[in-house]
């Protein structure tokens, strides 16, 4: 048995309204043609990542996440972090490709093999990767792990409960598609199928379902970044365990649609002003490279460094699709103008805003940001 839909109120169309209209204005701001869109695209992918692998306890920063994800090495995080960040990293890529794939259909197959891209490297005999888990699962408390806060169905009842829910995935019940992903990641977190990775893997299947509805690019989709700030984490967990220390799924789960309601406009929030900030950073920078005479091409790597606080020769030479010797000379032409530093050396060598960077720039880009409530008190 899985928990049923709750139905929406006025309010929560309301605000599901809401979502929507930012979700359209952003599919039209992003569909035109403007450089700093792609760098948009790679950070809110890494800050996903990053938010995912925070939650568990792995604590590697976005900008390092988006070092690690363009092939850079020498990147100062353990080796640990470094496997985890990277496990996440491939399946998220993998979970937006399939956004378009007309043929897709859910299956235990799909499930297991993501799991697997996420905990291949943790595969043991005791907690296997890829498969259903063989014994009990518990999700102890913060506060004690001697107390179990939410002890998972019995690993007999495991199968019949992911074959129903394989089932409801390929259904349709004409529920909003970003409801139904979160009644999703909720069915998924309280069947707790594997032996560990369960919380990653329903938030990847919440991303996933809401990537396959076709409104906004996946790299929009996800909540993971919002779920990652830590007052929302504690809400997460809380939300969480108010649906009680067993599976009981036969209960009234209305506050669970609202919370992701919530995330979902938040986050929408949080994409709109920094797509419009990335716009206004580009805009200041071009003027200050035009008037500097340097080459146009230079933007992406100064844009950078003023929307994540420092450039890779790596990240600016993909950006631009340079030679490995063009970007290393248009770096030092920056450094030695002032625009940027230099710290580190050779491959772990970085570029923040050195002592001429253009100041309204670093201003727009720090400037924080004001989220509303959607629900009205």
């Amino acid at each position: 048995m899985l928990f049923p839909t709750p139905a929406l109120d006025s309010e929560d169309q309301r605000v599901l309204e809401e979502i929507e209209q930012m979700r359209r204005e952003l599919r039209h701001q992003v569909s035109a043609p403007a450089k700093w869109t792609a760098g948009l695209r790679k950070f809110l992918t890494a800050d996903a990542v990053a938010a995912s692998n925070s939650i568990e306890g792995f604590r590697v920063s976005t900008v390092d996440v988006a070092d690690l994800m363009e092939g850079e090495r020498d990147v100062e995080v353990s080796e640990e972090d470094r496997e985890e960040t990277l496990a996440c990293q491939r399946m998220m890529h993998y979970i937006q490709s399939l956004h378009d794939v007309e043929d897709f259909s859910y299956s235990k197959g799909l499930l297991n093999g993501l799991h697997w891209m996420l905990q291949g490297h943790r595969h043991a005999a005791r907690k296997p990767a890829g498969q259903w888990r063989r014994g009990p699962v518990y999700v102890t408390d913060a506060r004690d792990p001697g107390i179990a806060a939410y002890t998972a169905p019995d690993e007999a009842e495991v199968p019949t409960l992911m074959s129903e829910l394989v089932g409801w995935l390929n259904a349709e019940d004409g529920t909003h598609p970003l409801v139904r992903a979160a009644m999703a990641h909720l069915h998924l977190v309280s069947i707790h199928p594997w032996s560990d990775g369960n919380g990653r893997m329903s938030r990847s299947l919440q991303t996933l379902m809401i990537a396959r509805e076709g409104v906004l690019a996946p790299e929009f989709s996800s909540i993971e970044a919002w779920l990652g700030r830590p007052g929302n984490t504690w809400e997460y967990y809380r939300e969480l365990g108010a649906r009680g220390a067993t599976y009981l799924p036969d209960q009234e789960v209305h506050s669970w649609i609202r919370f992701n309601l919530t995330a979902y406009h938040q986050q929408a929030q949080t994409v709109r002003a920094r797509l419009h900030r990335s716009g206004r950073v580009w805009t200041i920078l071009a003027d200050f490279v035009e008037r500097e005479t340097f080459d146009e091409r230079v933007i992406s790597a100064l844009h950078e460094v003023a929307m994540a606080g420092r450039v890779r020769r790596l990240r600016y030479e993909h950006a631009e699709a340079l030679t490995t010797q063009q970007a290393q000379r248009d770096l030092r032409d920056l450094v030695a103008a002032g625009v940027l530093e230099s710290v580190g050396r050779t491959r772990s060598r970085y570029y923040p805003a050195g002592r001429r960077f253009p100041e309204p720039a670093l201003e727009v880009a720090r400037t924080p940001i004001s989220l509303t409530s959607p629900y009205r008190k």
